[in-house]
């Protein structure tokens, strides 16, 4: 029998959680009812999480494995659009899981890649959260204190989900 438990695969047979399996029944239902059904057909998630941003919001955080982010892509606005209306009052984001190699010892024969330093996890997360959007600018300001604070410049940006953007630094990577 085909359910929603499908639709989530865990590292290491750990169980879902209840919101993690809500959000699974969400998208099987996106899945057995709506114009999404052939592209929704072969997708699943990693995990899910529900965290409060910013204005006395929530955002649902769904990460979606790093395989499957170009089919994400392709349905990203239709499915995120869907699951809102499912999550009402809530924001949908969608983040790619990364992994993160730390740097090699001293002597190491081995590097490791541009895409698994933190800076470019972060970055691509970045670009996840704020996806139909398409980033053309940033600036990091470093503050006499030892502080940063970076700026981002974007086109197209939702206006809605401002908060969301203003809180990326506090959405769960993993």
């Amino acid at each position: 029998m085909y359910t929603s438990r499908k639709k989530i695969h865990k590292d290491k047979d750990a169980e879902p959680t209840e919101f993690e399996e809500s959000v699974g029944q969400a998208i099987f239902d996106l899945e057995t009812n709506s114009d999404l059904k052939s592209e929704l057909k072969d997708l699943y998630i990693n995990s899910a999480v529900q965290v409060d941003v910013a204005g006395n919001r929530k955002a649902v955080v769904i990460h979606i494995p790093y395989r499957l982010r170009k089919a994400y892509r392709k349905i990203h606005v239709r499915l995120v659009r869907e699951l809102e209306k499912k999550f009402s009052g809530k924001d949908v984001v969608l983040i790619t899981t990364r992994r993160i190699v730390r740097p090699p010892k001293k002597g190491s024969a081995v590097q490791r890649p541009r895409t698994r330093t933190l800076t470019a996890v972060h970055e691509a997360m970045l670009e996840d959260v704020v996806l139909p959007a398409e980033i053309v600018g940033k600036r990091t300001r470093y503050r006499l204190d030892g502080s940063k604070i970076m700026k981002m410049k974007a086109k197209n940006l939702i206006p809605k989900r401002r908060f969301c953007y203003e809180d990326f630094q506090r959405l769960p990577m993993e």
